[in-house]
């Protein structure tokens, strides 16, 4: 209780990103007219193992065995897509749910990128229930040129909660890296995880600052790739209330009258009021066209390994141009994490 480390760490709201280097080094491209972005949830490298916060999982510590299997699947992923920039979510490093692995350094070191930027979204020593003890989770950007810096700013904290929750809960920020790309001198990665939970507008300040930051580094002639798990479904979705099919044993849902309430927050609740929440950022090119992002072929989550893909969650959006049917959603993933990777090639000035 008295050591230098606070119980919980609260951020500053904007401060540095850890930054990383890999321990060996692979080559660099020394020019590039296109490069691949990837954005992924990685799930904590935990695969579909049942965890107690999601899945209807009754778990919250795995051994060093299952994370470390669980790893390098996901590393064997990602150089099998080989892209140049990873935007990723739900990275551990120092997490007793995942024997308190470096998840940073170690993709770095059995992948092919070389340097990475660290933003924590939930650091403690202890957290004091579900048996997850101390916790640094949070999101990360891994690139093959030198992130130059990287700046954590911080969300906004969800308002419908009591302060003693608060105090222990997830503090979500966007992660905004500038790389040094040969021939560019302005160009920025960004990556953010949106709150899933809320059941108040807190998910709407995250999209909204998210925006602001886009349209901020836009406004002064900034280049940027930017995305992540929004938690949110894109506008025109067939379906927008996944209540019962995320439902478990005993769950009740639509219990009040009119069918509400549902269940605390959006994966246990409908996105009918979020219909048009990412409509603005479709003011810059997406990986995934509108056309194409509420079809089947692009959905990239579920809560369940034994179900396929229902919804999306998970975009990258730039202000420049995205090749012509360059945007994959990598759906033969679904045993290495709830969410799917997605890619596509952006083309440099």
């Amino acid at each position: 209780m008295f050591s230098c480390e606070p119980l919980v760490t609260t951020f500053d709201g904007v401060e540095n990103a850890v930054l990383y280097e890999a321990k060996h080094f692979t080559g660099t491209p020394e020019s590039a007219n296109t490069i691949k972005v990837m954005t992924w949830n990685v799930r904590f490298g935990i695969g579909r193992l049942p965890f107690f916060g999601d899945s209807c999982g009754d778990r919250s510590v795995f051994t060093e065995g299952e994370v470390l299997s669980a790893l390098e699947l996901i590393a064997a992923e990602i150089d099998a897509i080989d892209p140049d920039i990873i935007l990723l979510q739900e990275v551990d490093r120092e997490s007793k749910r995942t024997q308190y692995i470096d998840q940073v350094q170690w993709l770095l070191n059995h992948t092919n990128m070389n340097y990475a930027a660290y933003a924590s979204m939930w650091k403690a020593q202890v957290i004091p229930s579900d048996g997850i003890g101390r916790i640094d989770a949070g999101n990360a950007v891994l690139s093959r040129w030198e992130i130059e810096f990287g700046e954590r700013i911080q969300l906004p904290l969800r308002g419908d909660q009591d302060g003693l929750t608060q105090l222990f809960y997830l503090r979500r920020n966007v992660l905004k890296t500038q790389i040094i790309i040969p021939d560019q001198d302005n160009f920025y990665a960004i990556v953010t995880h949106s709150t899933a939970f809320a059941t108040d507008n807190t998910k709407q300040k995250h999209i909204n600052l998210f925006l602001a930051e886009l349209d901020e580094l836009n406004s002064e002639n900034n280049i940027f790739v930017a995305g992540g798990d929004l938690n949110s479904i894109p506008p025109g979705a067939p379906v927008y209330d996944f209540c019962l099919t995320d439902a478990c044993s005993g769950d009740e849902y639509h219990t009040g009258v009119d069918g509400i309430p549902h269940k605390e927050g959006s994966y246990f609740n409908n996105f009918d009021n979020e219909r048009t929440l990412l409509l603005p950022l479709y003011e810059y090119n997406s990986a995934i066209p509108p056309s194409l992002a509420i079809t089947g072929d692009h959905l990239t989550h579920s809560t369940d390994s034994s179900f396929p893909w229902d919804r999306k969650l998970d975009y990258i959006f730039s202000n420049l141009d995205v090749v012509e049917n360059s945007g994959q959603t990598h759906q033969n993933t679904r045993m290495l994490s709830d969410h799917a990777p997605v890619t596509c090639l952006v083309t440099l000035p």
